[in-house]
């Protein structure tokens, strides 16, 4: 180095200080706490842009962590976009903020940006890279050639490959993960080095700052993330157990359907046998819960208990299908979970409507992509439509982006709206376009006025409403996450009809997938992607190929809703006991048993209710009216609160808490207003034990059989029928009473409370 360079450099080092550390915390030159130095293993960049090279080492350095400089206030004045979201004001923020203090391009390596990341000064931060290393010589040539934010006609990054992308490792075995970046223009990029890495479950498998995997010390699944710049991937980890069970053990299984060929493939795979197929009492109980909400009656349970076809089963899944006002019911409960707004927001006719429409599409089982066409393309009165009820609530561009991708795609864009997905490929640019298919809609009349939004309000579709970029200020062109753009919409034509094309097509990625694996969550009370409305790369499903195929058969048939249930209630992954075995014990994500689940609120009172037979008054509505058909959570149930019911007055619950609680198990015990029910002469108990003349005696044993089979589908067994009769021949005991005692402890049980 000459003289005049050195003295240059000097003279920088010495205004740095000067000048900046007066507004820097002073730390210690080494700390306990500070984090560790991971040596970023690249090649020096002979001719580096900032897009392509500076902002990806920026990174993998944590400088663009939520934790460090891309907090909402930044970091000591400088502050960069969460996951480099907006890279072109990063780019700003370091060459040309506060005039350019953090770059010094008469003598590179003495540019703050440098010496903070070197800790040559005072950093809070840490060091990030070490000085003299390949990241510090690329950063200083990025500098001495002026700081391009890229070159021309660079290629645009279109995806990153992660390999292995699925892989089986023994306990305890490393293995290095290699990236490669593919571009625009054909060429690809090997960036391992420069991506993030990380485990979703360390127990299972550890990842290196590197990439380098090592296997946990049992057999399980793992999901390593993969991050380069805005681009995510999954390598996904298989420890499979010391010994697989021999094929043989699989091949004499039931296949009732293609569901359980595929499933059976994942057992195999992971070393899990199913247990064994659920008894026929389990199954009735178990199908007409699922199916219609209601628990089969005792003489129901005693005709199908003595059939002894070997078709049955699909026999009483038919039957049930057919009651359509029942099915109706039932699966508006869940959708309306979804839709239905808050009265206090919207008003109580709009949201009375949309209820109706609901009930009324489900008995008349329309296509699902018919249903979505017309939720999601109404105009009309909110007074005379219902789904102009969901306009009314979701009522910009915006929130109705955001609401029809997580319902109807699976995928939530909402952390999109400010910045990059955290463990997805969704951007501002994702979150924008699909909001610009909801921007040319108009209204007239009251708007939201709560508590009352009595009035009505007219909505209708008129070309020209534009969104724009909140950053950029681009009006922003129509495209749905993982679709096509649509640069040119005819004026004359509606966006949300050309969004409604591209969703309902056979070939759409997400639309029929998102849809089989909602309901599959309902069925097993877990979906093959978990949450059911979170699909993602970095959320895989428990099992793809079946999901695949789920997808595909629905779409084959029409979207039809009935015979997707159908379909997945007639296989034998459906009928599985509950009842663990040896090898699934701890399965909770493949289905080799039945999983236990509470059943929902509405279900529940109306189980209740059908065993005492004195149903519960819902204020405004008929009297005996179910709790199936309460349409708004304010209509006052301490009961359907206590079990879970969701507030719409709450962002779109989208899945119930199904956890129990010790507020649940108090009221099935003390509720007053079951006690007085239960006490009533007209109660079911009551009338059980009344003799039909006048001097006859009432068997004990068909009273508790009856109580039985309508409260859990089965006889009571020797043991439960002992205990029973000998509660009623207790002195002085009334046999109403002692039926009344029997049903309550029956009601107050986990086998009462939970489909199982």
């Amino acid at each position: 180095m000459n003289t005049v360079t050195h003295s240059v450099a000097a003279l920088a080092r010495a205004l740095t200080v000067a000048l900046i550390l007066p507004i820097c915390v002073v730390f210690p030159a080494a700390q306990a706490s500070e984090p560790a130095v991971h040596p970023i293993d690249i090649p020096v960049v002979e001719a580096p842009t900032f897009h392509r090279d500076i902002l990806p080492i920026m990174g993998k350095a944590g400088c663009n962590a939520g934790s460090c400089h891309a907090k909402a206030e930044g970091q000591n004045g400088f502050a960069l976009s969460v996951f480099s979201y907006d890279p072109f004001a990063d780019f700003k923020e370091i060459v040309h903020d506060a005039r350019g203090r953090r770059i010094f391009p008469a003598a590179p390596a003495q540019s703050l940006l440098i010496l903070k990341a070197t800790r040559e000064i005072p950093h809070e931060g840490g060091k990030r890279f070490e000085p003299g290393s390949p990241v510090h010589q690329t950063i200083v040539r990025w500098i001495e050639q002026g700081m391009p934010y890229e070159a021309e006609n660079e290629a645009a990054l279109e995806g990153i490959h992660v390999s292995p992308p699925d892989a089986q490792y023994t306990r305890n075995a490393t293995r290095q993960l290699k990236v490669e970046a593919q571009f625009a223009d054909g060429t690809k990029r090997d960036v391992t080095a420069l991506s993030e890495f990380v485990s979703q479950t360390e127990a299972a498998a550890s990842v290196t700052h590197n990439g380098l995997v090592t296997a946990g010390n049992a057999a399980g699944e793992a999901m390593i993330i993969v991050r380069y710049l805005d681009q995510v991937d999954v390598a996904r980890i298989n420890i499979p157990p010391d010994s697989t069970l021999p094929k043989e053990r699989y091949t004499g299984l039931p296949v009732n359907t293609e569901i359980d060929r595929y499933a059976y493939e994942r057992h195999q795979t992971l070393g899990l046998l199913p247990s064994a197929t659920c008894s026929d009492s389990e199954f009735i109980r178990r199908a007409s819960l699922d199916a219609i909400g209601r628990l089969p009656d005792a003489d129901l349970v005693r005709k199908f208990l003595a059939d002894k076809s070997p078709d049955k089963r699909n026999k009483l899944i038919d039957q049930l299908l057919t009651d359509d006002v029942a099915w109706a019911d039932y699966w508006a409960t869940k959708y309306n979970d979804l839709l239905r707004p808050n009265t206090q927001r919207v008003g109580i006719k709009p949201v009375m409507l949309i209820d109706h429409w609901v009930r009324q599409q489900l008995r008349d089982n329309v296509p699902w992509d018919q249903f979505v066409r017309s939720l999601l393309t109404a105009e009309g009165s909110s007074h005379e439509s219902g789904p102009i009820a969901l306009m009314r609530d979701k009522r910009e561009p915006e929130d109705f982006a955001e609401f029809a991708s997580r319902i109807f795609l699976g995928i939530r864009i909402d952390c999109a709206k400010c910045h990059h997905h955290p463990s997805e490929q969704w951007s501002q640019d994702d979150y924008y376009s699909m909001a610009a298919f909801f921007s040319s809609l108009k209204r007239k009349g009251q708007g939201i006025s709560p508590p009352i939004s009595g009035e009505k309000e007219v909505w209708w579709f008129a070309p020209g409403g534009t969104v724009k970029h909140p950053v950029s200020e681009a009006v922003m062109t129509p495209k749905a996450p993982g679709g096509p753009e649509y640069p040119e919409i005819p004026s004359d034509t509606d966006p949300r009809s050309v969004l409604v094309d591209w969703m309902t097509a056979k070939e759409n990625p997400y639309f029929a997938k998102a849809t089989v694996n909602r309901i599959w969550g309902e069925l097993f009370g877990r979906g093959i992607v978990h949450p059911v409305d979170d699909f993602r790369a970095s959320n895989p499903a428990s099992n793809q190929p079946l999901l695949d195929w789920l997808a595909a058969d629905f779409a084959k048939n029409g979207y039809d809703l009935k015979k997707l249930v159908r379909t997945i209630m007639q296989s034998n992954i459906y009928q599985l006991s509950s009842l663990p075995n040896d090898t699934n014990l701890v399965d909770t994500a493949n289905f080799s048993r039945s999983y236990r689940r509470r059943l929902p609120a509405e279900v529940l009172d109306d189980a209740v209710s059908s065993l005492i037979g004195d149903k519960p008054k819902f204020q405004g509505m008929p009297a005996g009216s179910p709790a199936m058909h309460t349409w708004n959570n304010l209509l006052g149930s301490d009961f359907l609160d206590a079990f879970g019911r969701p507030d719409s007055s709450a962002e779109c619950p989208c899945e119930r808490d199904r956890s129990s609680s010790v507020v649940q198990a108090l009221h099935l015990m003390n509720s007053r207003d079951l006690h007085k029910r239960m006490a009533s002469d007209k109660s079911v108990p009551a009338l059980l034990a009344k003799p039909a003349k006048e001097g006859e005696v009432v068997d004990p044993a068909k009273i508790i059989e009856d109580i039985y089979l309508a409260a859990y589908a089965r006889p009571p067994i020797k043991d439960e029928l002992d205990i029973a009769k000998a509660h009623f021949a207790q002195k002085d005991l009334k046999p109403a009473d002692a039926a009344r005692d029997l049903l309550w402890s029956l009601i107050n049980s986990a086998e009462f409370v939970f489909n199982h």
